[in-house]
């Protein structure tokens, strides 16, 4: 029986505090975790978005290794979404406040080789979302929008960090400000949040898929983002859950 967000959440701070307790964690050790959460984390946010590539197919991809009969944006969604992952270690490791800079930092990464005109710039037409419920803001509408979400983001320090880093992955991807790519740099947007309070990152999984969508659609609706809180916050649990079996730490 899943546990309500509330006492979830006070799961995952004690998870917290016992991982931190532990700190610093081996070398090899957090090496070793480090690359299997990129790894499945690249893999599961691509394959949402449809990459075909497999958990295997993209750590061989990773390694510098060609996958026949798989194309080349896909072999370039899985090394550029490695590159965004290390980018955002470096901003979270430099403690920097988020920004528009950065977000188009991310974009940029995520489209890299594969479409040179719109990484990093924001989208220059209106679009509409498949199966989405409501409609982006128009494209004239996009800098208020995001400097809306950066002031929103700016007086956000009370909620905590998990319910934060849900919200603040909704509202952008509500705004949808880039023709493509906006899944991707929205959920290392969630991570960043994430990374940058001490927590290990929230992967949601492709088998999630359905579920996922839905809550953002709910959230984008309605406002309520208890749904994708929930979402997230397995995800982060999983993560948790890892890193404390790994190091001996889950009875």
């Amino acid at each position: 029986m899943a546990l309500p967000t509330t006492a979830l959440l006070q799961v995952i701070d004690a998870d917290k505090a016992t991982l931190d307790a532990a700190r610093p964690l081996p070398a090899h050790t957090l090496a070793s975790l480090r690359e299997k959460l990129m790894l499945e984390w690249t893999y599961h946010s691509n394959a949402i978005e449809g990459n075909t590539l497999t958990l295997r197919e993209t750590k061989v991809v990773l390694e510098g290794i060609t996958v026949g009969g798989k194309s080349l944006r896909e072999h370039f969604e899985a090394t550029n979404h490695r590159d965004a992952i290390l980018y955002v270690e470096s901003i979270v490791g430099g403690d920097e406040a988020l920004s528009e800079w950065q977000i188009k930092n991310i974009h940029s990464l995520v489209l890299k080789g594969i479409d040179h005109n719109e990484a990093g710039r924001y989208r220059q037409e209106n679009v509409v979302i498949a199966g989405a419920s409501t409609t982006p803001p128009d494209f004239l509408h996009l800098p208020e929008e995001m400097q809306a979400l950066l002031e929103w983001h700016a007086k956000a320090g009370a909620m905590h960090p998990v319910e934060r880093a849900a919200e603040l992955h909704t509202r952008f991807v509500k705004i949808h400000p880039f023709v493509d790519g906006n899944g991707r740099t929205g959920r290392l947007l969630l991570n960043f949040e994430l990374m940058k309070a001490g927590y290990p990152p929230a992967i949601i999984q492709k088998e999630d898929r359905l579920a996922y969508y839905d809550a953002l659609d709910e959230a984008c609706v309605s406002g309520n983002y208890s749904a994708i809180t929930q979402l997230v916050a397995n995800a982060v649990q999983r993560s948790l859950d890892t890193y404390l079996g790994i190091l001996g730490l889950r009875s």
